[in-house]
């Protein structure tokens, strides 16, 4: 079980990284230009027009600062880039600013701005987190590029992308339909895994569906699908609100870790750390989805570390669980692996210019929808096998209670199973006004088969009666053996000259047995009492009235059918618990 786990969590990260390899393939032929390391920059104070542009003196080394409260002016020439100046579109993520102005510089030196400002983007925003800034078509090419951010949070979050406008289009609905497609079934694990822990009410399933759920939040805000709705939203709102989801992502999943497994599978210690660590870095997240100064990059390292430490805390959990046997604890290794590794990952590796700038966000997304959909199928693989095992235990609980209701010998109903068979047919027969009939069957003389040929002659020959009187059962009559060598046939609907043909018939087919092979040519007989009653009596009245009549019966010369009816003028009252005789084999 051990090494099928192992195979299934090392499956599931082969898969995770054969989408990685597509995605950086169709990365790598995007043709767009990163802008920032050809950049140059300036600050000025905000109430600076855009017009200074052509006044102001940029660096191009070392790294921008004091713009926080300011205006950060980037400006990138085109004259060394691989690019074609006539046909050019820029894609900027979205970041925390409260304006962005970009201007695309020609070579007749003619100007043109575009802008857009937080809480209004309007045609400009773009799904996966992105602005598109196309320049206009002009009669000379485009010179320089330059964009100006005012109060911006941090130039370290500012990733800019120069492409052709056919290039961003495509990259543009690529990485709409990619988004999309990773939250409606991110929407659709959120539903059934919240659904499937109120059904069978385990919590971790619950802290499971919430984190889903804070999942798809973050990755509509993140890919600006709420602007939809919401376009008041745009800017920095968005961005802070990314940040606390994503925190807040990191405890639901910490807490859905630690509540799948079962109390004693994890040290006290080293869950309470783990709780420590997952609530921390909730908490953590308020001030940094709020700051807007410069300690937002170190603040952010911080936080970083803080979710490594929160991971390994969390694998070492569930490294423990899984070697102590839980469950869970597999799926949960098979489930988590890849999100687990694509959070570490980011922490250290910036790829958030790659996968059709998706970046980062894209490739937790992803990884987010491939975590619901695998432990949704663990789920609910599981159960399926629990309802298998349930079903299995039913079907032999089932089949205990019939067997407990069976002679093993002729496969008949005993005489507990006969009784209960009894009573429904009873009860319809005094609903629709039907007569019924009791007949007792007892073979001729059964002792002496048994100590001429022995007991194994004596069985076959009851299994075989036992078969012949089994072709009469049905909708209308029940059978059963309710001793040694007596059985019982109660029958409603038959009454007066049918009934009589019925019984007759009943004593014929059972004197025509074949039991040459057992007791050679000597014939066995049976003995039948009949009791009718019309409307149908009780059982215990049934049962009296054809004991007495098998015994005349017997007296009379055996190997005869004798009829007793009775005809009451009401239905006979239900006899009392303990009345009447009880069941006796024949002597």
């Amino acid at each position: 079980m051990r090494a099928f786990a192992k195979r299934r969590v090392t499956i599931s990260c082969r898969l995770a990284l054969a989408l990685l390899a597509l995605l950086c393939g169709l990365s790598a032929e995007a043709r767009a230009v990163n802008a920032k390391p050809a950049s140059c920059y300036a600050v000025t104070d905000r109430a600076a027009a855009d017009s200074i542009l052509s006044s102001l003196r940029f660096s191009c080394t070392g790294t921008p600062r004091d713009y926080q409260r300011g205006s950060l002016w980037i400006t990138v020439r085109l004259d060394r880039l691989p690019l074609d100046p006539r046909d050019l579109a820029l894609l900027i993520h979205q970041s925390r600013f409260d304006r962005l102005a970009v201007g695309f510089t020609y070579a007749d030196g003619t100007m043109r701005w575009q802008e857009v400002r937080g809480g209004r983007f309007g045609a400009h925003w773009r799904a996966g987190g992105q602005i598109l800034f196309e320049a206009p078509e002009e009669a000379t090419p485009v010179t320089a590029v330059t964009m100006r951010l005012d109060r911006l949070a941090a130039y370290e979050l500012v990733h800019a992308r120069l492409m052709p406008r056919g290039e961003a289009a495509m990259q543009a609905m690529g990485l709409a339909a990619a988004v999309g497609a990773a939250l409606m079934l991110l929407l659709i694990g959120a539903v059934y895994t919240l659904s499937l822990a109120i059904a069978v009410r385990r919590p971790y399933l619950g802290w499971h569906g919430a984190w889903a759920v804070c999942m798809l939040l973050w990755g509509l805000v993140w890919s600006q699908f709420h602007l939809l709705l919401l376009p008041g939203m745009a800017g920095s709102a968005s961005a802070q609100l990314c940040t606390f989801l994503s925190c807040l992502a990191v405890t639901l999943a910490t807490m859905s870790a630690l509540t799948s497994f079962a109390t004693g599978l994890v040290p006290r210690a080293l869950k309470r750390a783990t709780l420590v660590l997952g609530g921390a870095v909730a908490i953590a997240g308020v001030p940094i989805a709020l700051v807007r100064g410069g300690d937002l990059m170190m603040l952010g390292a911080a936080l970083g570390y803080l979710i490594v430490a929160d991971l390994l805390a969390v694998s070492a959990c569930v490294a423990l669980a899984w070697r102590r046997g839980a469950r869970e604890a597999r799926d949960f290794a098979a489930a988590w692996s890849v999100p687990m590794a694509t959070l570490a990952s980011i922490q250290f590796v910036d790829i958030d210019d790659s996968f059709w700038g998706g970046g980062s966000k894209l490739v937790i997304l992803l990884a987010a929808t491939w975590q619901t959909l695998w432990l949704v199928i663990a789920v609910t693989r599981r159960l399926g096998r629990l309802r298998i095992e349930r079903d299995r235990a039913r079907a032999g609980e089932v089949q205990a209670y019939e067997l407990a209701r069976r002679d093993s010998l002729t496969g008949l109903r005993n005489r507990r199973g006969f009784v209960e068979s009894v009573a429904p047919l009873l009860n319809r027969a005094r609903a629709d006004g039907l007569p019924a009939a009791l007949l007792l069957v007892d073979i001729d003389r059964f002792k002496s088969i048994n100590d001429m040929h022995g007991h194994e002659a004596g069985d076959a020959v009851l299994n075989r009666v036992g078969r012949r009187i089994a072709s009469w059962e049905g909708a209308m009559c029940t059978v059963g053996r309710i001793g040694g060598e007596e059985f019982a046939l109660l029958s409603i609907g038959l009454e007066g000259a049918v009934l009589e043909r019925f019984a007759e018939s009943v004593r014929a087919g059972i004197a025509d047995c074949d039991h040459s092979d057992r007791i050679g040519g000597k014939a066995v007989t049976a003995s039948i009492g009949v009791a009718e009653t019309h409307p149908a009596a009780e059982f215990g009245l049934l049962f009296k009235l054809s004991d007495e009549a098998l015994y005349d019966a017997k007296r009379g010369g055996r190997n005869q059918v004798v009829l007793r009816r009775l005809l009451l003028e009401e239905p006979a009252r239900p006899e009392r618990r303990g009345s009447g005789r009880p069941f006796a084999g024949r002597r």
